[in-house]
């Protein structure tokens, strides 16, 4: 593995750092696992992972604060992991059993955690940029300090209702990010195939909305753009984009063979970039933990997720009668004239 240099500035601890690095092995062995047991047939029908793009959303929850909230597509898992969702109840969730989040009736793309300040994944491209914006005129009108992160690709970057969304963030000065996870390819289309304008974070500008380009394969970088975008949004001035490139290692989805892009291509970017090797490496290098103590962290890991897995199974199927509850209110509220 080639090592690099962190663009962002060392002001991080040797805890800090154990920190991201738990967090982004925990979603990748999560989303291994995951993908095992769609092999299985214990998961059901989509299942988008999050393998190779673990340091966005690490590096942008460790700018965050309580009561911020997020927003994402069906590329999901790890930003439930990530926000602290517990491993067991978004597994069984995937697996369609009574102890996951949604009650099994979400499956991977829609799951959620009020507790979390996770509003869902979505599974209609693009449709969760508006509920992010929503979320954001929420707390402007509450007049809380609260920021939401609505994520979405470079595929729904070029939906409509992400430049209506940019609009009404702008006039009204929602306290929103726009996170743009630039993986490269929308499904099987190579990004400079679809979009005239490579640089998307600069499509803010004609709403007076300031964007970023950040290295998502570097967990400290995104840290560090996260907190620039977090106090602009908090200091009253209105969204702000983000389009962190990153990659990811297995196809769109689970039914995916990726046959668009060249096997060297994938290694190139596992051997050269990969976000969870480059801060093991900064770990070693700067003797902040020794090899022993990184194969125990790894060790801890498995035991969470396997334990995911084994609660999974042992969860049971939801009841029949689950088919009809969270449809209708139970009551209708009474307001006085």
């Amino acid at each position: 593995m080639a090592t690099r240099k962190s663009a962002a500035k060392p002001n991080v601890s040797a805890d800090e750092l154990k920190k991201y690095y738990h967090d982004m092995l925990l979603i990748r062995r999560f989303e291994e696992k995951a993908g095992q047991l769609y092999g299985m047939g214990l998961i059901g029908g989509f299942c988008h992972l999050y393998i190779g793009q673990e340091a966005v959303v690490v590096g942008l929850e460790a700018a965050a604060k309580e009561g911020d909230k997020r927003v994402t597509s069906y590329r999901d898992h790890g930003h439930m992991l990530a926000c602290g969702m517990d491993p067991n109840g978004v597994m069984a969730e995937l697996t369609g059993r009574e102890g996951g989040y949604s009650k099994g009736k979400g499956g991977s793309m829609h799951m959620f955690s009020k507790e979390k300040d996770f509003y869902g994944g979505h599974g209609i491209v693009g449709a969760q940029v508006p509920i992010g914006t929503g979320l954001a005129f929420a707390d402007k009108y509450l007049g809380n300090d609260r920021v939401s992160f609505a994520y979405f690709g470079d595929g729904a970057a070029n939906q409509g209702q992400v430049y209506e969304s940019f609009n009404m963030a702008a006039v009204w000065k929602l306290p929103v990010i726009f996170v743009i996870e630039n993986n490269q390819y929308a499904m099987g289309t190579a990004q400079k195939r679809s979009t005239s304008s490579a640089e998307i974070y600069k499509r803010g500008e004609p709403f007076g909305i300031p964007g970023q380009l950040v290295d998502g394969m570097d967990v400290l970088a995104v840290k560090e753009a996260g907190e620039k975008a977090v106090a602009h949004c908090r200091s009253g001035e209105g969204p702000y984009i983000l389009e962190i490139k990153t990659y990811r290692y297995r196809g769109h989805s689970m039914s995916d063979p990726a046959k668009y892009r060249t096997r060297e291509e994938v290694q190139n970017m596992r051997e050269k970039h990969d976000p969870i090797e480059h801060i093991r490496q900064m770990l070693i290098d700067g003797k902040h933990a020794t090899e022993d103590d990184l194969k125990s962290i790894d060790k801890t890991i498995k035991d969470i997720v396997n334990n995911s897995a084994d609660f999974a199974k042992e969860s049971p199927e939801p009841a029949l009668e689950e088919l009809w509850s969270d449809i209708y209110a139970d009551e209708i509220p009474q307001h006085d004239a």
